[in-house]
């Protein structure tokens, strides 16, 4: 693979103002290790978004943490109050020398200051405004409070979500937000393309409720072809070798006996019993249930009109299999389970943990995991790596994520031409 050092970057041609807040901030940082100069525009003093922990060695500090440094790698920052109107102005002195701009303010807001895609426009015909909010620009409830829970909710993944007998969990980890930026990131790409053929900019937008709603699976197939809601199944086994179990060091996630998911369950059972660990399961009697467990059988027995004489049947046969197999998983760690279950070519995976991801023999081989320099911390940072390995035009981290207005000169002065004394004015009017 070529070094990134050596080699153009995808988008090195490319630059983006970033104004998005915590909800897009994933965008830009895909964009900028795609080579794209990414200018992070935030409020003076910093965007909220450098007050989320964790922090280095829990040092609470603006420039300290590590939720915003993993989001923000590779972009500059310079500090710029747009609600004002000589922040108004100097953004469309910038605007000019952009290709997109990438906001998640309410919709309608840049509009009220000004700044909409149609006033951009203006300032350069062809500039391509990316919006990310909750529900989209436009639409009964485009202006509607969008928090994470609330995208989450709406788009039908939580009601997936969690165990059956409670009410449905908020999945960790602000999902709207991601998948908001990835979708983001692929228009965007898409309307740089269809830029550079015809010559024409365009306003991309996105509705995290909706990029959101392809977590969902399956459910809307369920409810189209059977009229059936999917429900929650948290750590639920319906079926003996489908599902999460627990093993001597943590869990691992398997499924046998479904076809086209790895070797079917007398594989198993002879790993079993070269341990001593089959006990019954080899009898012709019980190989001849093992072999009626499929994905049919599964539905029958789950389904919201199974039969009840059909479920008695399979209650005890289930659990006993069940009995067995725990019995022969806690005997193991997952990494065992996962190794061994490889060579015998059934489908087991480790439940990893973050220590497990950082260990991971598959990801340090890749060297995934990426030092970046942090020279005011004395220090390298170790960052997540690549979401993908174009090899022509590499990924790459450029930089660590900038601090509060670190690059205000370079950009206010080296490229708008503005004094020193004109930025320390500006500074102390709470412009920039």
């Amino acid at each position: 693979m070529a070094d990134p050092a050596d080699t153009p970057l995808a988008l090195d041609d490319i630059r983006v103002l970033d104004l998005a807040g915590e909800p897009g901030m994933y965008c830009g940082k895909l964009l900028a290790e795609l080579g794209a100069d990414v200018v992070k525009v935030e409020p003076p003093g910093g965007d909220p978004a450098r007050r989320i922990g964790p922090f280095f060695h829990d040092q609470v500090d603006p420039n300290k943490s590590l939720y915003f440094f993993g989001l923000n790698s590779s972009k500059r920052s310079i500090t710029l109050n747009i609600a004002t109107a000589d922040g108004q102005a100097l953004l469309k002195r910038l605007v000019p020398t952009a290709d997109v701009v990438v906001e998640t303010f309410p919709p309608g807001y840049l509009d009220s200051i000004g700044l909409g895609y149609t006033d951009l426009c203006r300032t350069k015909p062809d500039i391509i405004v990316c919006s990310i909010s909750g529900f989209g620009q436009w639409g009964t409830h485009s202006h509607y409070q969008a928090p994470d829970i609330v995208a989450t909710a709406m788009s039908g993944m939580m009601y997936l979500a969690g165990f059956p007998d409670i009410a449905p969990s908020y999945p960790y980890g602000n999902q709207s937000h991601y998948c908001g930026s990835i979708q983001a990131t692929a228009g965007i790409l898409m309307a740089l393309l269809h830029r550079d053929a015809t010559g024409e900019g365009q306003q991309v937008e996105i509705s995290r409720q909706e990029a959101l709603s392809i977590n969902q699976e399956t459910a809307m197939q369920y409810w189209d072809i059977r009229r059936e809601l999917r429900r929650r199944m948290g750590a639920e086994r319906r079926m003996p070798g489908i599902g999460v179990y627990e093993c001597k060091d943590g869990h691992i996630m398997m499924i046998v006996g479904l076809p086209g998911f790895g070797a079917p369950w007398p594989t198993l059972i002879q790993w079993m019993a070269d341990e001593g660990k089959a006990e019954d399961l080899q009898e012709e009697g019980w190989q001849s249930v093992l072999r009626e467990i499929n994905m049919q059988l599964l539905t029958q027995l789950a389904g919201p009109d199974a039969d009840p004489e059909l479920v008695a049947t399979w209650k005890d046969r289930l659990a006993h299999i069940e009995e067995v197999l725990l019995e022969f998983l806690l005997g193991h760690t997952k990494g065992e389970l996962y190794e061994e279950g490889q060579a015998r070519g059934l489908l087991i995976a480790p439940v990893n943990n973050p220590k497990d991801i950082v260990e991971n023999a598959q990801l340090n081989y890749r060297r995934w995991f990426t030092p970046v320099e942090h020279p005011e911390l004395g220090t390298t940072v170790t960052y997540p790596g690549p979401p993908y390995h174009p090899s022509e035009t590499p990924w790459h981290i450029q930089r660590r994520a900038p601090q509060v207005g670190e690059h205000n000169e370079e950009v206010y002065c080296g490229e708008l031409g503005l004094s020193k004394e004109q930025l320390t004015a500006l500074s102390g009017a709470g412009v920039i």
